[in-house]
């Protein structure tokens, strides 16, 4: 995935989550930005790292002192991301006795 086309995947799901949050392309990652200043930052990782493919560090983990958490997929990562933002999720399909 270029730079490119993750901006524009994340602009899509922020829309689609309720989240009010800017954007901005670094020289090697992504910079998220929310309405209450907390800055996100997302990267694709090197080949040398795999089968992590995604990094995302999060203000919580950067007070801490500890590195980003690695994802598997983006997928994972937009899970991880939704999850940390506490975006609108909206119903989830359960399957199994009522």
């Amino acid at each position: 995935m270029t730079p490119a086309e993750t901006i524009s995947l994340l602009r899509d799901c922020l829309v689609l989550w309720q989240v009010d949050a800017r954007l901005a392309a670094g020289i090697d990652d992504i910079v998220l930005t929310t309405a209450a200043g907390e800055r996100y930052t997302i990267a694709a990782v090197d080949v040398s790292q795999r089968p992590a493919r995604w990094r995302l560090q999060t203000p919580a983990r950067q007070n801490a002192g500890r590195p980003p958490r690695m994802h598997p997929s983006i997928s994972a990562l937009l899970s991880a991301l939704r999850n940390e933002l506490g975006a609108n999720i909206g119903n989830r399909l359960r399957v199994g006795a009522a």
